[in-house]
């Protein structure tokens, strides 16, 4: 065997966390390997955040033609979809990125080797990991960075199986759309593919175990993605547990629990969004001693874990599950590890999430019910799209902009969207929120007209009684 090459760091996983953590490493003076097993840039590159958003571009635009008569503009015939083409640029998409990725690695002398990592032991020189796939390797680092993402849940005895029972891998590749599709979990993966599969003629049920949809965000916003998705004719059945699932050639059959009852669902696909859980295993951790706990490694604030020189970032570590997440996770264990100044975790509260489907919805910090629990006195904010004038003369007055303040001190507690194109203006408030900007800032601050982003300002002003236009 030959002598270990050696680097100063060494990234296990180049996702939308490893990949950063690299180049931000060679940027301070690192010499820097990224090991990966697939494709550069990771499951949100490849199969999750980018092309799912090209195959709603795609669901997106086919309801923007169903409705170009509300516009003044007639199309005759019948619009045709053509599935293999919507999957198709989909992938296109991806792979133009992933190619964007390793010339991002070589531009910043970041060496790649493709396979599969494992830990091998200590060194010495520090840490020994192996490479093992068409090309095998010995490496050897000081610092260590896990970055190897995470995997859709399976629930025992209704695994996928690539076919009638989808994960979302599987679900963004279909070669035929079904009549019928049921969808296990609403969280922001299983209402985008909701929204997109229904928006493509699809009949969309789907089932959750809790008493209501997106339990990650605040409620009040979720109740009206509920009334949307259902006029849309999605089914959404919640407090129901999937008891059991049987195949057959030509269908599916789900019998669903709700309050003691028991309910038959027969269609021809199902889409599993039931979690994710973190890739932990054949890493070497075990044997080094790193700890997890519930299919994730425990890291504190800077990425470090329980063993010196090794940290982790990204899905691996645990909830939210966000590529922009894990690649500021990154940046921060990184500059952790080379001692920069002014290194600080992220704080609490302040990583905004975006869910894609029709409406979108954004938001960041506190829900209104975790914000009373939390022991503050609020004031809530709400302003309608539909007395926003962008929205109306776009069509899209469908949503709310709700914020929460502390009674106080007047600190932005949280934001929450709803309706179109937010998930492109949650960031104003997630600057907000990094700047502990007050009620004061926001209500001085001049919001270009006409845009759907007034509905902000506004909503800001109706927190303190100040509401201009409803």
């Amino acid at each position: 065997m030959s002598d270990s090459q050696k680097f100063d760091l060494i990234v296990i996983g180049g996702g939308p966390g490893g990949y950063v953590g690299a180049i931000r490493a060679s940027q301070l003076g690192q010499k820097v390997a990224v090991i990966e097993k697939e494709n550069l840039g990771g499951v949100c590159l490849n199969w999750g955040c980018i092309p799912t958003k090209a195959l709603l571009r795609a669901a997106e635009l086919k309801n923007n033609i169903n409705h170009l008569s509300d516009f003044g503009i007639e199309i005759e015939g019948a619009v045709k979809i053509n599935l293999e083409k919507v999957v198709s640029r989909s992938r296109d998409v991806a792979s133009r990125l992933s190619g964007g990725v390793a010339h991002l690695m070589k531009k910043n002398k970041v060496t790649v080797f493709e396979g599969v990592a494992k830990i091998a032991k200590k060194t010495s020189g520090g840490w020994q990991i192996s490479v093992s796939g068409k090309k095998a390797a010995t490496l050897e680092a000081l610092n260590v960075m896990v970055a190897t993402g995470a995997r859709a849940r399976q629930i025992p005895g209704m695994e996928a199986d690539g076919d009638k029972i989808v994960t979302y891998r599987d679900a963004m590749v279909p070669k035929t759309m079904p009549k019928s599709l049921m969808v296990v979990g609403s969280g922001a993966i299983g209402m985008e593919f909701a929204s997109f599969y229904s928006d493509m003629g699809v009949d969309v049920t789907v089932v959750e175990a809790m008493d209501r949809i997106l339990t990650a965000e605040d409620k009040e916003i979720a109740d009206i993605a509920h009334k949307s998705f259902e006029k849309r004719g999605i089914k959404i059945i919640t407090s129901a547990k999937l008891e059991s699932i049987k195949k057959s050639t030509k269908d599916v059959s789900a019998v669903i629990s709700i309050k003691g009852k028991k309910q038959n669902i027969t269609c021809e696909r199902v889409i599993m969004a039931v979690g994710i859980i973190g890739n932990t295993e054949d890493i070497g951790l075990e044997t080094i001693g790193v700890k997890t706990e519930r299919g994730h490694i425990v890291t504190d604030g800077f990425g470090a874990t329980n063993v010196d020189g090794i940290y982790a970032i990204g899905d691996v570590t645990g909830p939210p599950w966000l590529a922009h997440k894990a690649s500021h996770e990154a940046i921060i264990c990184v500059e952790a590890i080379t001692k920069q100044k002014d290194v600080h975790p992220i704080a609490d509260n302040t990583v905004p999430g975006c869910t894609y489907c029709r409406p979108q919805i954004a938001s960041v910090g506190l829900t209104e019910e975790n914000a009373k629990a939390a022991g503050y006195s609020v004031k809530i904010g709400r302003f309608p799209l539909l007395a926003n004038g962008k929205a109306i003369a776009m069509g899209e007055d469908e949503g709310m902009v709700k914020t929460i303040f502390c009674e106080k001190t007047g600190a932005l507690l949280g934001a929450h969207l709803i309706g179109a194109e937010v998930t492109e203006m949650i960031q104003g408030f997630a600057i907000a929120r990094s700047l502990e900007t007050t009620e004061a800032e926001l209500m001085h601050t001049i919001f270009p007209h006409p845009t759907i982003s007034e509905a902000m300002h506004e909503s800001v002003l109706d927190a303190f009684d100040r509401a201009i236009h409803f």
